[in-house]
């Protein structure tokens, strides 16, 4: 198999961990792949230049746009959707151990939750906080 066939299915799957968590990183990764590519389809001996080319642009990318995305952040009408989640009750789905995953359902859509607590399936519960896919959660009568 060719090198730029492997870079292009590493972009891909890149592609498709990013669609899954939602982070951005792992987008500039891909990018970077996906330029490695091209790289290995015009140049195909040169795989040490493929992956230093490749590695650049994930930097670079990851570099500038960090900082674009922080201001956008923190601009004025930005309204993060996550936030609306603090404070809403939900349902537990799969029992939450202290220090492992559950899951929890929150109107119609389900997200993986923490919580300092153990938590068991069908009780309800309160978002005290969100971060990028995960909620942290507590038992809803230790707060009513």
């Amino acid at each position: 198999m060719e090198a730029w066939v492997i870079w292009l299915i590493a972009a891909g799957v890149l592609l498709v961990l990013e669609m899954m968590t939602l982070t951005f990183y792992l987008l500039w990764i891909s990018i970077g792949a996906l330029v490695a590519a091209v790289v290995a389809w015009l140049v195909p001996d040169a795989l040490l230049l493929q992956v230093i080319i490749g590695c650049v642009v994930a930097l670079v990318l990851t570099a500038f746009t960090k900082p674009l995305a922080r201001r956008l952040r923190t601009s004025k009408g930005y309204e993060d959707a996550g936030t609306e989640l603090v404070g809403k009750q939900g349902v537990v789905v799969e029992a939450i151990e202290p220090g492992q995953y559950g899951i929890v359902k929150i109107g119609g859509d389900t997200w993986s939750a923490t919580s300092t607590q153990s938590i068991g399936k069908d009780e309800l519960v309160r978002v005290m906080k969100r971060g990028s896919t995960i909620i942290e959660v507590e038992r809803w009568e230790e707060f009513i």
